[in-house]
Parts: C-alpha cells; structure tokens; sequence
C-alpha cells in the first residue's frame, strides 16, 4: 500500500478534460491541496476581482481539505500567487476573512498564472490521524 492517499478526482477544466492531479493528498498525518484557483464546477475561471476571485479559491480549498477530513483551523502552511502585486490589499482583506484568528504560516508572491485567474492558492495541513 502507498504511503500517500490520493484523495479526490482529477478536476475538469472548461476543456472538459481532467487534469493530471489530486486535489489533495495524504503522506502520514499532513494533508497536501493543490494550487486552487476560482474556478466553478465546470471549471470555468470565474467573474470578479480580487476579492470575488480569493473567496472562490478558498470555497475550492475547503473542499479540498474535507476530502481528508479536515478545515482551514488545520492549516499549517499557505502558498499564494498573485496575478497582480496591487490586489495584495483587497487579497488580504478576504484572507484574514476567512482565516480569522487562526494564522497560518505563508508565502505571497506575484507571478503570471496558467490561466487567466487573479489568484491561486494551495495550503499543507496538520492532522493526525485517528
């Protein structure tokens, strides 16, 4: 049996072909999600700023983190990318949202994304297993 659990299915994009990834797996008691970004369930990039844009991701990231039961109180660690370094205020203003006193370590930086998304975000979380 493999030491890490691949939990999810591959997600879809607006092509409608699955993409070659886990949202999420397992390696002991840390629970990995991948970069998540605000798309819908036909994976359609969703219309919005920054803010509209943050919320979906982390409707994504939750998500995600259910597959291994778990929510964003367990995260650990957070990645973030941003299509543009000006939406760091509004981006942090939906983060401390949706977080509110739990602060996970994390990383921001800008950087030209795969597709035409303002955001994308991946989280590691600590849970043990029971």
């Amino acid at each position: 049996m493999s030491k890490v659990e691949m939990l999810g299915q591959s997600p879809l994009a607006s092509d409608r072909q699955a993409r070659p990834l886990s949202p999420a797996t397992r390696a002991g008691d840390f629970v990995f999600v991948s970069g998540q970004v605000p798309t819908n369930d036909q994976g359609e990039v969703i219309t919005g700023g920054i803010e509209a844009q943050t919320r979906q991701v982390f409707e994504r990231v939750k998500a995600a983190l259910a597959l291994a039961d778990c929510t964003l109180e367990d995260v650990a660690k957070v990645s973030v990318w941003l299509a543009d370094a000006r939406d760091f205020g509004s981006f942090n203003r939906v983060y401390m949202e949706c977080f509110g006193d739990h602060r996970p370590a994390r990383s921001t930086v800008q950087s030209l994304l795969m597709i035409d998304a303002k955001v994308e975000i991946d989280v590691t979380a600590y849970k043990p297993r029971n």
